[in-house]
């Protein structure tokens, strides 16, 4: 007893005593340590939520940074059997576009209506595909495309003629941004063969400035042979092509 109670700290050269275990302990516990409670100048997790707020910012932004145009082309009720009987869903059918030239569609199935439709729109908005356009409102010429027992046909069409399509066909050329088109479907009514079909037509069309490249010509070479045109005025059809 006689020798802990005279017991001291040591004294260094200097004339200070060594920090004991407590003021260890404050020393980590003001440094943020690794617990959950440790906030400290550190933050702790704080960090990698922050990382993940940016990252979905971004996402927005991205989202955000073009108006695309949504249509609703088809919704259906499905089923799966399972175990214990029957598990009703819906099945919808969305064609995603940007008005420019630009335009996917997608399917989804859930268990309610508004996920399917979010579901379609997010599948559609990964597989938008990039199709010419003849001054920003029609097709550059004409195409064909069929799916399973779908056929469908495309035509460009004058100024004014408006959009000669129903049912899904039109929905794909408003989205996509086509003002005058005469389309023919035969075949089938099934809303998914038919935009498939459509898809496949709308994927077989060129443009003049891609041919041109392709074969290593010039626009106006190329406009002038086919409509039989003199050189002004197949120079003044190539100034116009944008694309």
């Amino acid at each position: 007893m006689a020798d802990e109670n005279n017991q001291q700290p040591q004294v260094v050269e200097g004339g200070e005593a060594p920090a004991t275990q407590q003021d260890g302990n404050q020393a980590r516990g003001a440094r943020g340590g690794r617990g959950r409670g440790g906030g400290g100048d550190r933050g702790g997790r704080g960090g990698r939520d922050g990382n993940r707020g940016r990252r979905d910012d971004r996402n927005r932004n991205e989202d955000g940074g073009e108006e695309l145009i949504e249509k609703l082309v088809h919704i259906n009720r499905v089923s799966k059997t399972v175990k214990g009987g029957k598990r009703f869903g819906f099945a919808a059918l969305v064609v995603v576009g940007d008005g420019k030239g630009r335009v996917g569609f997608g399917h989804g199935k859930a268990r309610e209506v508004p996920e399917a439709i979010s579901k379609a729109t997010a599948a559609a908005k990964k597989k938008m595909m990039r199709v010419p356009l003849k001054e920003g409102r029609t097709l550059h010429h004409d195409g064909n495309g069929h799916f399973g027992a779908g056929r469908v046909t495309v035509r460009s069409a004058p100024q004014g003629t408006g959009i000669i399509a129903g049912g899904p066909m039109r929905a794909v050329f408003e989205s996509l941004g086509v003002a005058d088109v005469v389309t023919k479907s035969v075949g089938t009514s099934n809303p998914y063969n038919m935009i498939r079909a459509t898809f496949e037509a709308l994927g077989t069309q060129t443009s003049p400035k891609s041919v041109a490249q392709r074969r290593g010509k010039k626009i106006a070479d190329l406009l002038g042979r086919a409509h039989g045109a003199d050189a002004t005025t197949a120079e003044a059809d190539a100034a116009a092509v944008v694309e």
